[in-house]
């Protein structure tokens, strides 16, 4: 593992952080307060190829590595957790599902629009009473002829305005499939298919979240991504890519938090000296330091052993468990190194704290990616072939 960024890792870097600052801070303070999404940036994004960065070029994307997708989510996630989110649901949740498990002719259908921002993509899996326990799914599927026909509702749906396509998985409702989950690549525009946003919301009030309502949805055959039954592995491929690019947005949440700090640490001076020279601030600041390239370099093992096509769901989990809990903590630090100043919206700090707490529930709680990696620790859980698994990153591509 190389851990000097290669020339499109660079060039990745700065684009997202130069466009992250000119064309999203201006307007965060602002929509967080109103809790407004701002879509004026997704068509910018798309003609930046951002939506395909890690997306093979047959399919419309830049072919970069999975890095890339990483560094991406640090840089804007820094700046605006709901944008760092468009990505997380779009790209991670959505396009890179259809990449491992979509056939040809949906990629062509629904990939190659995606990656160009043509068309925007949401994973339809929680509900009001299954988050992380797929089992206790209660949206159902029955075939009739050559449709799907789907009923229940889906919640905390992310771009649920936006996006114009949905994959939604479902429990087959037949005696003897009664625990089969399938998933389904739904349309916005089939007939049945309501959404309502969420309003009211602590953290990611920049996000666009809600619920998705489906009435005798008819899904033709051909819109079933993979096998019936085969719901529950594609749920959490899907699942360990979102929380691969959460870890990431940790790591800008920390990296925010840290260079917050020691702006201001140098800046405000109590009893004739920098606070920044009390130890007390040093230590907060040391451990943001610390914590922040730990996270960095957890989520980048994990990005090079999806470019090597390995197994990753253990180092995936331990990287949004020790990214995310270190970031709700930074930025508690950095509220408490800023004093009441922190609790002015001009300051960033707030939002972190809050859109912090949001990263440690969202994609499987800090708790689950305990047991996770305990049931790995223990021998109880083992890595299992799939019967397709996310492409490699091939470096001729780029």
């Amino acid at each position: 593992m190389d851990f000097e960024f290669t020339k499109e890792q660079k060039m990745t870097q700065e684009m997202v952080r130069e466009f992250a600052l000119k064309e999203i801070a201006p307007k965060v303070q602002k929509n967080d307060e109103f809790a407004s999404y701002n879509r004026s940036f997704l068509s910018k994004m798309g003609q930046m190829g951002i939506f395909g960065l890690c997306i093979p070029k047959r399919y419309g994307g830049s072919g970069f590595d999975y890095n890339s997708l990483a560094i991406t989510c640090e840089e804007l996630e820094k700046v605006d957790t709901g944008a760092r989110l468009t990505i997380t649901t779009h790209v991670a949740s959505f396009a890179l599902t259809l990449l491992q498990w979509g056939t040809t002719e949906q990629k062509c259908k629904y990939l190659v629009p995606a990656t160009k921002g043509q068309l925007f993509g949401a994973f339809a899996l929680s509900e009001s009473q299954a988050g992380t326990d797929l089992s206790n799914l209660t949206v159902t599927a029955r075939k009739e002829g050559d449709y799907y026909i789907l009923n229940g509702t889906k919640m905390w749906v992310a771009l649920i305005d936006i996006a114009d396509v949905f994959l939604v998985f479902a429990r087959m409702d037949d005696p003897d499939k009664k625990q089969k989950i399938t998933c389904f690549i739904v349309e916005r525009s089939f007939a049945g298919v309501q959404t309502e946003n969420i309003y009211g919301k602590m953290y990611v009030r920049l996000a666009n979240t809600g619920q998705l309502s489906l009435d005798n949805v008819q899904v033709p055959l051909e819109n079933r991504l993979g096998f019936e039954g085969e719901g529950m592995s594609i749920a959490l491929s899907g699942i360990d890519n979102g929380r691969f690019s959460s870890a990431a947005g940790a790591v800008g949440v920390i990296q925010g938090c840290l260079e917050a700090s020691v702006k201001y640490a140098q800046k405000r001076h109590a009893f004739g000296q920098p606070i920044g020279k009390f130890q007390l601030i040093q230590s907060k600041i040391s451990e943001m330091y610390s914590s922040a390239e730990i996270s960095r370099l957890l989520v980048h093992k994990v990005g090079w052993l999806k470019n090597e096509g390995r197994y990753c769901t253990k180092e995936t989990a331990l990287a949004k468990l020790y990214a995310c809990d270190m970031a709700f903590k930074a930025a508690a630090d950095a509220m408490q190194i800023h004093g009441a100043q922190a609790y002015l919206d001009s300051f960033p700090l707030e939002r972190y704290l809050r859109n912090a707490k949001g990263a440690m529930i969202y994609t499987g709680t800090s708790e689950i990616q305990e047991i996770i990696l305990a049931e790995y620790a223990l021998g109880y859980r083992k890595d299992k072939p799939l019967r397709k698994e996310l492409p490699p990153w091939n470096s001729e591509e780029e």
